[in-house]
Parts: structure tokens; sequence; C-alpha cells
């Protein structure tokens, strides 16, 4: 087995992921199951494969078991496993790792696959495209993978039975994201152009609580710190709640749009800070834990206290500059529930599966719970292993080397460079957290634009990483503006204003 990573096994949004894991341990625990699939369903707004959502929540007590058995360290209180709540859920239900939940299940994951002797890992390897069985013809299947080696910049032919997508999600897309660098659509883009179909592409999910401290890239602060209490307010309530005091709550505007406040869901409480925002001309509104335990928060969220300290910030005492930024894509490459990527006449793909962000499986519908996202991965991962362990491809085929003829080595990368902005400013402009249909028709000629003079480049150009990303981006960004055009209803996380 080989797994290819662009930049290090560390730099993945999975390593990012603060919250925690939602998921009941106790099969037993019926009601706590129901109540777990109630809110996934509520908080999908009518999308959900319900089918899936009970696959996932029922399976989650067997999959948290395999975590902790390859060595995760989730946190106690005293002999049980602390349990926290987030938007949308209505029980603490969600086990984490303080504040640094996803680097925890990583980083066990990641010693354990080191420590394989049949598995290798190829760090700062770039995936171009995927190389089908017959070309033309995604029916027969997919054979293997074009890399582009980052460091000796050689194009490499990997050969296998099967191909797993875990590339994540494209929040590069957008000019404020809670992403690491490297979400830039690759896999995505890869199996879309081999034939594989996307859905839901419009459910883009903005997480409204990212640090704004004269920061250049957004701090993800996580939403348990609201479900510890964590209260949102504008710059008016925030100058009412220190003139008056009392419960901050009182003063959120937040309640203006869901009776739960700072702590309804993400796609509810996203609008609501950029609509304040638009209103007010405010550049954030604040996260207020003043009213909290200084000495749990600081215990809690090591990791945000720590980035906030940089600041000159502190939980429990100071308000904390917040805006939405781009976060997570909950459509995707439509799977069944084997996790095989499905072609547009409803089959699955002969040796292409996807999970995690890259996949739509149908469990978070137009809107993804909180911390749902860990626990549908590792249950897709398991059904995806053993769906090819019994149904191994077992092919002799060679796979032909990248056709490199007449191709020029890309020295100018200026040009790349302004149409990666203008990508971004389309996306953060028309095709954000709030729509219309004028700015998403804008949004797809300009997209137009760029994948003609990125294909001009592409076409007579080396794979470059640049390159190879914008490729992949631009055509990500069409498939969101194409279903946020072709959608009728608002949905979740796709809000239009022409259709109130």
């Amino acid at each position: 087995m080989t797994i290819i990573t662009k930049e290090r096994s560390v730099d993945s949004s999975t390593n990012w992921a603060q919250g925690g894991i939602a998921g009941i341990l106790d099969k037993t625990d019926g009601i706590g199951m129901e109540l777990h699939i109630k809110d996934t369903l509520s908080s999908g707004d009518g999308v959900c494969d319900e089918s899936v959502v009970r696959c996932v929540v029922e399976e989650a007590g067997d999959r948290i078991r395999d975590l902790l058995s390859y060595g995760v360290d989730f946190q106690k209180e005293g002999e049980e496993y602390h349990l926290v709540k987030e938007g949308g859920h209505s029980a603490r239900r969600i086990l984490h790792a303080k504040d640094a939940t996803g680097a925890e299940i990583e980083r066990a994951l990641t010693n354990s696959v080191l420590n394989k002797s049949n598995i290798e890992v190829k760090e700062y390897c770039l995936g171009v495209d995927l190389i089908q069985r017959k070309h033309g013809n995604p029916e027969r299947g997919i054979k293997g993978i074009w890399c582009l080696d980052l460091e000796s910049g050689e194009m490499i032919s990997l050969y296998a039975d099967a191909v797993l997508i875990a590339t994540g999600g494209c929040g590069q897309l957008w000019e404020k994201t809670t992403n690491p660098k490297v979400a830039s659509g690759d896999g995505l883009a890869m199996a879309v152009r081999a034939g594989a179909c996307s859905k839901d592409m419009a459910f883009f999910q903005f997480h409204p609580t990212a640090l704004m401290a004269g920061n250049e890239k957004p701090f993800l602060i996580t939403e348990a710190l609201r479900g510890e209490g964590g209260i949102i307010l504008d710059n008016e309530g925030l100058a009412e709640y220190k003139t008056k005091g009392g419960e901050p709550e009182n003063y959120s505007f937040t309640l203006k749009y869901s009776k739960l406040g700072s702590l309804a869901t993400r796609d509810v409480v996203a609008r609501s800070c950029d609509q304040r925002m638009k209103i007010t001309g405010a550049k954030n509104v604040w996260l207020v834990t003043d009213h909290l335990s200084k000495e749990m928060l600081q215990s809690n969220f090591p990791t945000i206290e720590n980035r906030l300290n940089k600041f000159g910030l502190s939980l429990g005492v100071d308000p904390l500059p917040v805006a939405p930024a781009a976060h997570y894509m909950v459509g995707g490459l439509m799977v069944n529930i084997q996790g095989q990527v499905m072609m547009k006449n409803g089959k699955p793909m002969p040796g292409l599966y996807g999970i995690g962000e890259v996949a739509c499986t149908g469990m978070h519908g137009a809107n993804r719970l909180a911390s749902n996202s860990l626990i549908e991965a590792v249950v897709f991962a398991n059904r995806a292993a053993l769906h090819f362990i019994e149904n191994e491809i077992d092919c002799t085929e060679s796979i032909p080397n990248w056709r490199a003829d007449g191709m020029q080595e890309l020295i100018e990368h200026a040009p790349l460079v302004r149409d990666l902005e203008t990508l971004r400013k389309t996306m953060t402009h028309d095709v954000g957290i709030v729509r219309s249909f004028n700015r998403l028709e804008r949004a797809k000629r300009m997209l137009g634009l760029l994948t003609k003079e990125v294909d001009l480049i592409w076409r007579k150009s080396n794979p470059t990483r640049e390159l190879v990303e914008i490729r992949n981006l631009v055509l990500v960004a069409t498939h969101i503006t194409e279903d946020a055009l072709s959608r009728k209803e608002n949905k979740g996380l796709h809000y239009n204003i022409d259709l109130i």
C-alpha cells in the first residue's frame, strides 16, 4: 500500500480539527442514538440520507473503540470520557482531546502506519490525474494515478488496484478560510475529470467564529467554546453588556435568528454574523467568555489560549474578535454506502473510493452538524476498506508514463498568481454565505474566462504545484457555482436572497 500526501503527513485539515468526534459509545443507548440521529437530520435541513445517518451513528461506538485501540487518548473526567456539547446538539456526546482532537487522532494513526512494513508514505507527492483502465471510458475504472514529486519536479506513475481519495476540501477558494493551504480540491477535481459525479456542491460551510485579531490567516475558535457558554455579541451588544452587566446572552443579536442563539447550527450562526456585519459595517463580531471560569477555559482549550496570547488576548478575560470563514465542503464526490465513487450513470466507478470531506455520503445533508465529520470519516474508511478486501480487483495491466512531448517549463507564474487572486475575490464576493442569481451568473462568467486562461497554460506547460492547484480550484469552483445556480429553494448552507 502506498499513501501519497502533498506536504507532510501532519499538513491536513484533520490535524487542525479542534472540537471533537460525535458518537455514542454505549451501543445499548438507543435513546442517545435516536437523539443524535434527530439532531443530524435537523441540521441537514431535510437533505440527509436517513439510512446513512443511522448507519454512521449506529457504527460510531465500534469505530471510536478502533481509534482507542490505536492509542488515541481522549480526555477523561475521572474514569469516564469527558463529553462536550456543540451547536445543534441536544446533549453532550462529543469526545475530544482538549481542543486538538484531530491532531491526536492523526498522531495515533500516523504512528500506526509508520510501524507497518507494508505501507509506504510518500510525502511532498501531489496527485495530478487518475489513470483510467481505458482512456475515456470511466466504466472500466481506475488503475493508477499520475503524481508530481514536489521535491524533484518529476512526474511519476503509480499503479493501483484501487485508489482511495481522502484529500479534504477546497477552502483555498475563498479569501478567508480556516483550512490549511493544501486544501485546494485536488482529489475531487481529479475524480471529476475521470468521470466521477459531484453532488450538493452548493452546500459549503462557513465557520462562524474564526479569530480576526490582526492575524493574516483566520484561526478557528472551536464551537466547543460556545458549548461551554461562550456568547456572540455585536458592537452594540458588547457595549450594553459592559454597561449593564448580567448574562451576555441577553444582549446577543443571534437570538433574532434562532431561539438557540449562539448555539444554533453553523449555517444560522454564520449567516447571522455575516448579515450583522454588513448592516453595521463592522469587520467582526465578538465572542465573550468573561462570565465563565477562566481556569476551566484555559485548561480545556490550551491550543486556543496559546494562540490568543500572541495577540495579547486571553480566554475568560477578553472579548474575542471573530468572523465567519470558509470551513468545510459539505458536498463532494457522490459515494455509496461502501464509499465507492459514483458515476453520472448511477453506477460505482471500479477501483475508486472517496472518504472524508472530499466525499458526499448523504450524512450531512445541507449543513454538517458539528463534530460529525470525524465520525463519518472513520465509519466510511472502515466500510471502504472492507469492501475492497471482499471485492479485490486483480489487474496486471501496465500503466502509461506521463506524456510531456512538446511541453515547456513554466517559468513565469505571475499570471497564475493574478488568476488565483481573481478566483478568490470572485468566490468571496459572489459565491459566499449570502448569494443572488445576478452574482452567481457573474461568477459563472468569470470562472469561464479563468477556465480558458488556465487551460491554455496547462496544455503547453509541464505541471507545477501552482498550476495543478489553480486548475483544480477553478474546476471545483465551477461545480459549486453551477449547483448553486440550479437550486430553486434555500436549504441549509445555500442562501439566495432571490429565493426568500
